[in-house]
């Protein structure tokens, strides 16, 4: 870990000038630009919305912070995790030419999402407002549910980053994966609403702990229970772990196959 940090510091203006080029790539030509980044959630938003609340009809308190919350942690995890997987592929020219450690760069992928995340933080607080649901104290803690997230999601990123590098079909297998999972976590839909034969699919589901910690000081209004920041935090570190491990051991193999 002591040498993981230490590169990434060592290497700190690399990792910023990857995440200014990551951020300037995805916004080229865009002509809303960073704005998307704030529009695209509350379009999904609206859109969700209207479904859930007016056609299917579950009931869930001002469902637009309940569903928007969620949206903003999934796309940051699901974006981070592709962003990550293919930046060894996209930096094969600098990482065959200089000696940089190979961590920079999907670590780089998941820092421009986190800057994507605080950037969609401004309309869900508009939402927040304009539906006239409290803004709380516990809002204060949402760095911390941020800090989580984020570390799972380098966790993960790192491992299966080196896969895509590996293996090419392996972006594709993740992404429809992602999709199968989200379904699987509940981001659009309340708990409450699943039969009782599938809630243990959603109950063990370790995404589902990481979104409740995310959740809950905006839509609920709390800090979250010792209980579930517990086991966020202990998955959270235990993929972070994994992840510096597993890239440390498969990064010597990176070079033969870019």
């Amino acid at each position: 870990m002591r040498h993981f940090f230490g590169s990434l510091y060592e290497y700190r203006e690399l990792a910023w000038e990857l995440v200014r080029r990551e951020l300037r790539v995805r916004y080229r030509r865009s002509f809303l630009g960073f704005s998307w980044t704030m529009l695209q959630p509350l379009a999904t938003m609206a859109v969700l919305h209207v479904a859930f609340s007016s056609i299917f009809r579950f009931n869930v308190a001002n469902y637009p912070v309940y569903v928007l919350a969620g949206l903003l942690f999934w796309n940051f995890f699901a974006q981070s995790i592709i962003h990550s997987m293919n930046s060894l592929r996209s930096n094969a020219q600098l990482i065959q030419r200089l000696p940089v450690p190979k961590a920079v760069f999907p670590v780089a992928a998941i820092l421009s999402g986190l800057i994507n995340l605080a950037f969609a933080i401004v309309p869900l607080l508009a939402i927040l407002m304009a539906t006239g649901h409290p803004l709380r104290p516990a809002l204060a803690f949402l760095p911390v549910s941020i800090a989580i997230a984020a570390l799972f999601t380098v966790g993960a990123g790192l491992l299966l980053s080196p896969l895509a590098v590996l293996f090419n079909d392996v972006v594709e297998l993740v992404q429809v994966f992602l999709q199968l999972l989200m379904f699987l976590t509940p981001v659009i839909y309340p708990m409450s609403i699943l039969p009782e034969r599938w809630l243990w699919l959603v109950r063990f589901n370790p995404i589902r702990s990481i979104l409740e910690v995310f959740r809950d000081p905006i839509f609920h209004g709390k800090v979250p229970p010792l209980s579930h920041l517990a086991v966020a935090a202990g998955l959270a570190l235990l993929v972070f772990a994994l992840g510096v491990v597993s890239f440390r051991l498969t990064s010597r193999r990176i070079n033969l196959y870019l």
